[in-house]
């Protein structure tokens, strides 16, 4: 399991997903928190290339040894590349969540609503203020 971390690099989204964004194509996963709390991830049902997803609506499942959780896109846009890794080795999302354990890509259709989106110290408060 991978230690906790919050990668200054990426943008967060208060469902618990990250997005690392180069130029209009963002790399989207899950957060160290949220494989955390899923516990051991056993099953990824992921969109299919092409696929449009929408900004704070659900777009994939990942099942694991506690529960099954929907995940929510942090941008809009459509589905470029799906991660052939975690299809067969879905544990990467545990191991290296912001790595190996990335989900899918996608060329995004809305480029600005990358701003609404909380950089690694927002998130980190939004954690934090979760807990109290």
């Amino acid at each position: 399991m991978a230690e906790e971390s919050y990668p200054e690099d990426l943008r967060y989204h208060a469902e618990h997903d990250w997005a690392r964004i180069d130029g209009e194509v963002a790399t989207f996963g899950i957060t160290w928190y949220a494989q955390d709390a899923l516990g051991g991830v056993v099953f990824f049902d992921p969109p299919k290339v092409g696929d449009d997803v929408k900004k704070d609506t659900a777009y994939a499942d990942i099942d694991s040894t506690k529960a099954s959780s929907e995940v929510y896109a942090p941008l809009s846009g459509e589905v470029t590349e799906v991660n052939p890794k975690v299809d067969d080795e879905p544990e990467a999302i545990n191991e290296d969540p912001y790595g190996d354990g990335w989900l899918v890509k996608v060329k995004l259709s809305d480029p600005s609503e990358v701003d609404a989106l909380m950089d690694a110290a927002a998130y980190k408060k939004l954690l934090a203020d979760s807990a109290d």
